[in-house]
């Protein structure tokens, strides 16, 4: 310490260490230098076993304060940005995402704007455990916010907080963890619908006086799979009739400020060749033939020649086909005692791809025909087959079999089940 009389002392007498001082209020603080730059740290108390001044918050000692930023300093994090906010990292994070598309966009949009009214962004993101980000999306789902709402949210969370420890601002990310039991998941899960419900809705579509217009759609999103977006930006140009196939390398979009924009597909596997079926083929010149043209041919982002247009001559999106899905069902409802589930232009699609694992497809075919990038989406759907298609499919497999046996006899091979008659023991 060197001259007694530069010793510092609290009122306490107890000798404070360098860097430590006494504010004009009371408040403890330690100085320490980032970069060459001043920085602070202040409490009420200085040793931990300190009682805190009445009406002031629980906060830790200037002592515990000291070994955080020694340790932080230590492992070469810097304590500074480690006040930086919830909110201020995501705004960090998502400056650093450039050339999203428009959907994309405005989901960041939408979370940033539920942690702006949430406490849980004003709080410093070093003072999140793992613990405090459980809770915080239980607290999300108990205040009304569906599973696909919260999952929504961590996902922006989860990166940007990986990339303050990327940035050695943390050590650890919080949100690190599974979200599968933290949360309930409440959402609905869009199932396919039987062979049997199909048909009996293409049957009500085509014999509807109302709905008969939009049968050739219906038809071709049961049997090709097609995401809706990806039919809606078909254009002339992307159908060969001849050779059967269906060039799909771009989506129609609209956005929430009812943008028109042309996107690429939803993975680089959704930019694939779709080989189609003459019957699908049939229903794609029946729309070519019933096209009416425009007065004046839309173009955007340089693609013209849609199939479906509006009243006001712009192309029809997503949305327009799901309302008329929506209209179909009911009334298929308001007809028939047999009530035929919800079915949405996605719907269609899973229940092509079921329909598909239960004829027996290749994996791997159906994951191209599909455009999945992960094959475990695909073999998902495999996963949904009960006992009946088990059955379905070992009286499939027991007919081969027979076949077999019966060529087998016509061709004078008398090859039988093997029995225990047949081995021979060998001493």
């Amino acid at each position: 310490m060197g001259i007694r009389g530069n010793i510092r002392r609290d009122s306490k007498h107890r000798v404070l260490r360098a860097g430590e001082s006494i504010r004009a209020d009371g408040k403890y603080q330690f100085k320490y230098h980032v970069d060459g730059k001043p920085k602070f740290v202040y409490s009420w108390r200085l040793e931990p076993t300190d009682k805190l001044p009445a009406g002031k918050k629980p906060c830790l000692s200037l002592r515990e304060l000291e070994k955080q930023v020694g340790f932080d300093l230590e492992a070469q994090l810097d304590p500074a940005q480690k006040n930086m906010t919830v909110i201020e990292l995501v705004e960090r994070y998502l400056a650093t995402k450039t050339g999203v598309k428009p959907n994309t966009l405005t989901n960041y949009n939408f979370v940033r704007n539920i942690l702006k009214k949430e406490s849980f962004g004003a709080r410093k993101i070093a003072h999140i455990r793992v613990s405090d980000a459980k809770l915080f999306l239980i607290k999300m789902q108990e205040d009304g916010k569906g599973a696909s709402t919260i999952k929504t949210v961590r996902g922006v969370l989860r990166p940007a907080f990986q990339m303050a420890v990327d940035d050695d601002i943390l050590l650890k990310n919080p949100f690190g963890f599974q979200l599968a039991g933290v949360i309930v998941n409440d959402s609905t899960t869009r199932e396919a619908i039987s062979k049997e419900q199909m048909n009996s809705f293409l049957k009500f579509v085509h014999d509807d006086n109302c709905y008969c217009k939009y049968y050739e759609v219906v038809y071709i999103l049961f049997h090709t799979g097609m995401r809706i977006s990806e039919l809606c930006g078909l254009t002339l140009s992307d159908i060969d009739l001849e050779n059967r196939i269906i060039n799909i390398d771009h989506q129609l979009q609209r956005t929430s400020d009812s943008r028109y924009v042309i996107e690429s597909t939803k993975t680089n596997a959704g930019t694939r060749k779709l080989p189609i079926t003459e019957d699908v083929a049939e229903c794609f010149r029946a729309i070519i033939e019933d096209r009416k043209k425009p007065a004046i041919e839309k173009f955007i982002d340089g693609y013209g020649g849609f199939l479906f247009y509006d009243k006001n001559g712009m192309p029809l999106v997503a949305m327009h086909w799901e309302h008329r899905f929506n209209h179909m069902v009911k009334r298929y409802n308001d007809i028939y005692k047999i009530q035929m589930p919800n079915i949405t232009p996605h719907v269609c699609r899973h229940t092509y791809c079921s329909n598909q694992a239960k004829a027996g497809m290749n994996p791997k075919t159906l994951q191209y025909l599909m455009g999945h990038s992960d094959i475990g989406v695909t073999l998902n759907t495999y996963t949904h087959l009960g006992l009946e298609d088990a059955e379905d499919e070992m009286k499939r497999i027991e007919k081969i079999e027979a076949a077999k046996r019966e060529m087998d006899r016509a061709s004078g091979k008398t090859d039988r089940a093997p029995t225990q008659r047949m081995f021979k023991a060998i001493g």
